[in-house]
């Protein structure tokens, strides 16, 4: 007699929510959005301490953990990761005022169900989170169009320098403007970017690159021939 595969049993009740940003208005603002909609999602918790969310990731038994990718303690791509980790049942999506196509990239690659920016209304929110519960990704509408453009990019070769080892095009120009002597907030000013900003890049290029420090990844992309 074969054995019976378990018997799945349908997802019921609001959707449990832990809700992650280093700014309480912001946190406060979410749940006053989501409150009416006590029926569909509840807020279980929220937190601006990252080691307060991967505590209450595991705690709170939250369904889906909404955080934004820039945090001053920590960078929302590594927390995601941990929080993967340390909770291997909950799903993440990135929530953040960043429609930027190398975030979302990387975010995808941290693991992260979703991304979607903060101008998303409460309706919508609602599906795409029940979306990332029947296992869907989902993308926020303002960034499909380029994610689309990336992807065709790619398909046809057209690969920015760095990308055969897990660059983004964005770290691609940071490393660049490090492999020629720029501090970070050169590299800031160079790209129109924040100083914190350069830095989540910095790291995540250092991770990438399997390096420590910034001498360490200039030598590796000088004896690759990264940008030759």
């Amino acid at each position: 007699m074969s054995e019976q595969p378990p018997l799945v049993v349908p997802r019921t009740g609001p959707i449990r929510l832990l809700l992650v940003d280093d700014h309480r208005m912001v946190l406060d603002g979410l749940t006053a959005m989501l409150r009416p909609h006590a029926d569909l999602a509840e807020v279980v918790a929220s937190t601006t301490e990252p080691a307060e969310a991967r505590r209450l990731a595991v705690d709170a038994q939250p369904d889906i953990a909404l955080l934004d990718v820039r945090m001053k303690a920590t960078s929302g791509l590594d927390l995601c990761e941990e929080l993967l980790r340390v909770a291997p049942g909950i799903k993440v999506v990135l929530l953040t005022v960043y429609d930027d196509e190398q975030y979302l990239f990387q975010g995808l690659r941290a693991g992260a169900s979703g991304y979607l920016t903060k101008q998303v209304v409460a309706e919508e929110l609602l599906t795409h989170l029940r979306r990332v519960l029947d296992g869907e990704i989902v993308i926020d509408a303002s960034l499909a169009g380029r994610v689309a453009l990336s992807a065709a990019r790619l398909h046809r070769g057209e690969f920015w320098p760095g990308a055969h080892l897990g660059l983004s095009q964005r770290e691609s120009e940071v490393l660049e403007l490090m492999v020629h002597g720029n501090s970070n907030r050169a590299i800031a000013h160079r790209l129109v970017l924040g100083e914190e900003t350069v830095k989540t890049h910095v790291r995540s290029i250092f991770r990438k690159l399997d390096v420590t420090d910034r001498t360490q990844a200039v030598a590796f992309a000088l004896r690759e021939g990264v940008f030759l």
